[in-house]
């Protein structure tokens, strides 16, 4: 990790709070509060805290997506079968984080709304946002 682009990784991380306003907000708020029952004012409580502790969280979440995208991106040439430095783009950082979203966070989020009897609409908002969001963390560090 002598290499990594720390810049990379705070914006990544930041990036969850830019895509969550629109996702949460303008795209599919009204349906997810319906959903989950939340109003308006209850949404505010807290929401600094709330802010702070989710981009610490998607700062962890970052290196993995980095250790999966980066790292074994930077192996040698027999894995990807021509020169590993030519899957260092945006594009190949969205298909790990993509990858990363459908095998190891959407099981998690599904199971949770599961036991917790959540509707189908609330599991595809917010596995949605976390697909495009893992999608777009590892473009900005595959890339950068």
């Amino acid at each position: 990790m002598e290499n990594v682009n720390w810049i990379a990784f705070i914006v990544a991380a930041l990036s969850t709070l830019v895509i969550g306003f629109l996702w949460y907000g303008p795209l599919f708020g009204k349906a997810w509060m319906k959903e989950t029952g939340i109003t308006e004012e209850k949404a505010q409580k807290g929401m600094i805290l709330r802010f702070s502790i989710s981009v610490v969280l998607a700062f962890i979440a970052v290196f993995f997506i980095y250790a999966n995208s980066v790292i074994s991106g930077g192996m040698p040439p027999d894995v990807h079968g021509v020169e590993a430095t030519k899957f260092h783009t945006f594009g190949h950082g969205v298909v790990h984080g993509i990858m990363t979203a459908l095998f190891v966070a959407m099981p998690v989020l599904v199971t949770n709304a599961l036991v917790e009897q959540k509707s189908f609409k609330y599991i595809l908002i917010n596995v949605g946002y976390w697909i495009v969001t893992f999608a777009i963390m590892g473009g900005i560090v595959n890339a950068w």
